[in-house]
């Protein structure tokens, strides 16, 4: 683990599971052991903000053990109906030498959990696909995807919010709302929970 300061009153702590340490700092700072404002999960990185003895807290977390991955609480499941059949669902399916079904399959039977959410507000990175699948981007990224898009992108998945530019590969779309201003919380997906792109409708036969 690398700490890093990150301004007057943040650390970041460059590490290998971010969702793990995420949990077990959660907890700690739940138990009264550290105070802190927030914390800002990434794909390699944990951010500690609201640090008020920035020498004191990180000598602190140095002297913390590695924790064991995070476990997926058992209620944190959301299921989310994709329409599959996104334009670059073709292309997938031939990177994982796969037919159409098949590849639509795969990600329908995965788990995902919530690795950690940015980009935009309510775009969660969603991990659970194994690291042969991982899948590149496009080379030249689409000026705008429509709201609502199911992609995938390196190992991960993720669904598109708000219509934005983005160059993740298309498999599907969706009418859940991921992110509403006047919700509590406002974010669909939150770091930690588990996820399922469920099938709700397909352009091909069982596979």
């Amino acid at each position: 683990m690398r700490i890093r300061p990150m301004g007057a009153h943040a650390l970041l702590l460059e590490v290998d599971d971010p969702a793990a340490w995420y949990a077990d700092v959660s907890r700690r700072r739940a138990a009264g052991e550290v105070t802190l404002v927030d914390l800002v999960p990434g794909a390699r990185t944990l951010l500690l903000d609201g640090v008020t003895d920035m020498a004191a807290t990180t000598e602190l977390v140095r002297s913390w053990p590695a924790p064991p991955p995070a476990p997926s609480a058992p209620d944190s499941l959301v299921e989310i109906p994709v329409d599959y059949g996104g334009e670059d669902l073709t292309a997938v399916a031939a990177v994982w030498k796969l037919s159409e079904a098949e590849a639509i399959e795969t990600v329908a039977r995965t788990e995902f959990t919530v690795a950690f959410c940015g980009f935009t507000p309510g775009f969660a990175y969603l991990t659970g696909l194994p690291s042969e699948l991982a899948v590149p981007r496009l080379d030249t990224p689409r000026a705008k995807v429509p709201a609502g898009s199911v992609a995938l992108a390196d190992c991960y998945a993720g669904i598109y919010p708000t219509a934005s530019p983005g160059g993740w590969r298309l498999i599907g779309s969706t009418d859940a709302v991921l992110f509403d201003p006047d919700r509590s919380p406002p974010a669909l997906l939150a770091p930690g929970t588990r996820v399922r792109l469920t099938v709700r409708s397909s352009p091909v036969g069982p596979a």
